[in-house]
């Protein structure tokens, strides 16, 4: 009997709608990454320009989510912005269907990552608040979870659609609308809203000082991850040039979108067990430094420029292994060191210094890979894993 108040106590419609939402959402957007790289380079964009659009669309970001998480603590309801966010996040993604050069994409990029920005603190604060502390690395994995779902799905139908469409990939642009639109359908109609009580509005200066010491410390191992941790459309990238020579780029991108798809698989099967085993262990940190010296090793690995079908698989396997972990345990260890009332102040500036270093390692990467090497842009990516699993390791409450 108490497993199953246990189970109604977390596993309820807020869960299951943010979840929903999530799969759709990402579904849309992930369908784009997938085939966003073979577009760029039929338009005659490389590496650089793929890094600069990720990094500068993070950084947009990065604004968006430090703003909406100190608004959004400042609301009675918190759901409204966070349906506009995936409103806005639809449309961005879909208007790469009118895309005919570079320029056009980190446009559309960037208005889909403000979107995303916007919305984030607003739909994590609204899952906390909805389920008990001792629930939240299952809540917070189980929507990771189903969101990887959508992510892989996002794969999947990209490879469906250019089948069909012959390589068209303006008609697969703007297909993500459809699951887009879902999107802000599920979160409208499911996710229940618990209002709080109205505060006095402060600084956002305030709100920032007013969060517990322990965060501000956890978030400065988040942050130095965050510069290493480079976007994963980059491994399909990866994947494509290593294996170009050998079979053929058309060939090496499609295995690449593959090995991608099963990079998926992994990341969703890892944040829920990653989320339950956080649940009922003494220290969560353990679980999530776990997922940051995985990083290391997936870096290390992307160092030795594999040719190998079975050496990149390993790549993949061991990245959707530690983004999956990181996805969940980042948020779960957040919402577990600030009280509820804090939570969109807190998840806003988590994922804004996560934006931030996003912003900073695709660049890096990006730039690293097309001036220096391939084993420079990933050894950088490898020292800010591994100090940043030793930062989280020496974290006190």
């Amino acid at each position: 009997m108490a497993d199953r108040t246990e189970k109604q106590s977390w596993l309820n419609r807020t869960v299951l709608g943010v979840g929903l939402t999530s799969l759709f959402s990402d579904w849309s957007h992930e369908t784009a990454t997938a085939v966003l790289p073979a577009f760029l380079a039929a338009i005659g964009a490389g590496p650089a320009w793929l890094g600069l659009i990720e990094g500068i669309a993070d950084g947009l970001s990065s604004f968006a989510k430090l703003a909406a998480g100190h608004y959004t603590d400042s609301l009675r309801r918190r759901k409204p912005i966070a349906i506009f966010g995936y409103a806005v996040t639809a449309f961005g993604t879909a208007s790469f269907a009118f895309a005919t050069n570079a320029y056009h994409v980190l446009i559309g990029r960037s208005l889909a990552w403000l979107g995303r920005g916007v919305r984030s603190p607003a739909k994590k604060a609204l899952l906390a608040a909805d389920v008990s502390p001792n629930a939240y690395g299952r809540a917070f994995g189980l929507e990771r979870l189903v969101d990887t779902v959508g992510a892989i799905a996002g794969p999947v139908t990209a490879l469906w659609l250019m089948e069909k469409t012959g390589h068209n990939y303006h008609r697969v642009f703007l297909w993500t609308l459809l699951p887009g639109l879902a999107a802000v359908a599920s979160f409208s109609l499911l996710v229940r809203e618990r209002p709080i009580v109205s505060k006095p509005k402060r600084s956002f200066l305030m709100g920032v000082r007013d969060l517990p010491a322990p965060f501000r410390r956890f978030l400065l191992g988040a942050g130095v991850f965050g510069a290493g941790d480079f976007s994963h459309s980059l491994l399909i990238l990866y994947a494509s040039r290593m294996l170009g020579p050998e079979i053929g780029l058309a060939r090496a991108a499609s295995i690449a979108v593959v090995l991608y798809t099963v990079h998926n698989v992994f990341s969703a099967g890892s944040a829920y067990a990653s989320g339950w085993l956080s649940d009922h262990v003494p220290q969560r940190k353990v679980v999530l430094a776990a997922g940051y010296f995985l990083a290391a090793i997936t870096a290390i690995l992307l160092c030795t420029s594999a040719h190998s079908i079975w050496v990149l698989g390993a790549i993949f396997v061991l990245g959707g292994l530690y983004f999956g972990i990181v996805d969940a345990l980042e948020d779960s260890v957040a919402a577990e060191l600030v009280s509820k009332e804090q939570h969109g102040m807190a998840f806003g500036t988590l994922a804004a210094v996560n934006a931030v270093g996003d912003f900073l390692s695709s660049i890096l990467v990006g730039f690293l890979w097309s001036a220096v090497s391939v084993r420079a842009a990933f050894a950088s990516s490898t020292v800010f894993f591994l100090a940043s699993a030793v930062l989280i390791l020496r974290l006190r409450r």
